[in-house]
């Protein structure tokens, strides 16, 4: 395991934090009327609070960073952050909050498509400027959302191809069953169309379960040469641990182990063995920007167990924020907007992934830098490629471009590929 990357750290850490919001103008705040507000709703508590937590600190760090490098145009950012706690239907009441009484300019909100999906309708009634940074299954094209984490198409889109190189043809997918999981298993067989690969099964597994003795059996019969998962949520993590237990040892590509949920730190080898997440950013990642990005970090957290591929987004799309405002020269949610779909790239010299960030205005999303990383017997971690990807699917498949035309719609592999459905 890299230095500074160990399982102590994270023991040490305790449970995910817990403490109240931080609302409220910062110390030595000019006033209402001369602060930037932005409203910031990641899960610190609940279910998703071991992926969320990092979410918010990384947010609070490029807040800080700003506010003491002199703010926005010179206006210090005001914050507002309840804990939605994991819960839809507080995220809805606190969009709301964050829309009618905080009036704020900009929001980051959620983890979960789930979330994204039940708050945008409110975004999209009050065309508020929303920031979603999870890693995703793709696809929506909506004039007030900026999507900035990597799809499935970019994340898959990395490790698929080289899995099938390394290991051969065959796959069994086991993923979530939601939208997430679903959508993305669909993108597993259109990938998998195009490299010459082949679904021999799949499975989608309830939120709620935690057992998975008879999916690893019928994933032993079906010999694949590789899995494909999109396991999401602390139940599932289980699979992992019983895979291991049952002796199956047949590679697994992800876009969801690891570099959110830092399994290969909270699991004892050898259960993310032979593991390959496609990811945008872990704090593994060999760049020398990642390092002084970690350093920034726990600093400020020092008790903080891990940064993860999400808090990397909400970092840099708030300093995304600011440099689109800088150029609107207001916070005027529609000339961002513009400014934001102008082409904000964001490289310090380089981006904590590598290479510079560069938002594609037509469709709200982001051209990242992709990593294979690989997990081995004792977990550590190394790279095994790496390269940069854009977004393709809405830009060339959808021909989104939300420059010309207001979109509010999220699209999926099975409108434009038939081996999807």
């Amino acid at each position: 395991m890299s230095p500074g990357f160990s399982r102590r750290r994270f023991l040490a850490s305790g449970s995910a934090v817990a403490g109240t919001a931080l609302a409220g103008c910062l110390a030595g705040g000019s006033g209402q009327g001369d602060t930037i507000k932005l409203g910031v709703l990641e899960d610190r508590s609940g279910n998703f609070a071991l992926v969320g937590s990092p979410k918010w600190k990384a947010s609070k760090l490029a807040i800080d960073e700003i506010n003491e490098d002199g703010g926005i145009d010179g206006k210090e950012i005001e914050l507002f952050d309840p804990d939605p706690q994991s819960d839809n239907q507080r995220y809805q009441e606190l969009t709301r909050r964050m829309i009618d009484k905080h009036e704020v300019d900009a929001l980051w909100a959620g983890y979960s498509s789930a979330t994204r999906e039940a708050i945008r309708p409110i975004i999209d009634r009050e065309d508020q400027l929303y920031f979603y940074t999870t890693q995703y299954e793709g696809g929506v094209c909506d004039k007030n959302v900026f999507a900035v984490g990597p799809t499935a198409r970019q994340q898959l889109g990395i490790v698929l191809p080289y899995l099938k190189e390394q290991y051969g043809p065959k796959i069994y997918t086991i993923a979530a069953d939601y939208n997430f999981g679903q959508l993305s298993a669909d993108w597993v067989k259109v990938l998998a169309n195009e490299h010459g690969a082949e679904v021999v099964d799949e499975e989608f597994i309830p939120l709620s379960e935690s057992q998975f003795g008879s999916t690893i059996n019928r994933i032993q019969e079906a010999d694949p040469d590789f899995i494909m998962s999109m396991l999401v949520g602390k139940n599932h993590t289980s699979f992992y641990d019983q895979k291991a237990s049952a002796g199956l040892d047949i590679p697994i590509g992800t876009s969801t182990a690891m570099a959110q949920g830092y399994e290969h730190l909270r699991l004892d080898p050898p259960a993310m063995k032979n593991v390959y997440a496609g990811v945008n950013y872990m704090e593994e990642v060999p760049t020398k920007r990642s390092k002084s990005f970690r350093e920034a970090y726990y600093e400020k957290f020092p008790d903080a167990p891990y940064l993860n591929e999400e808090a990397e987004n909400n970092y840099f799309s708030i300093y995304m924020y600011k440099k689109a405002v800088e150029k609107a020269g207001t916070t005027d949610q529609a000339e961002v907007k513009e400014a934001l779909e102008s082409g904000i790239t964001y490289g310090a010299p380089e981006a904590p992934e590598g290479e510079t960030i560069k938002l594609d205005g037509a469709t709200h999303h982001v051209d990242h830098h992709m990593w294979v990383m690989k997990a081995d017997e004792q977990h550590n971690i190394e790279t095994v490629t790496d390269e940069v990807i854009p977004e393709k699917f809405l830009s060339e498949t959808v021909g989104c471009d939300l420059r010309k035309e207001d979109e509010e719609t999220q699209y999926t592999p099975t409108d434009f590929y038939e081996e999807a459905g």
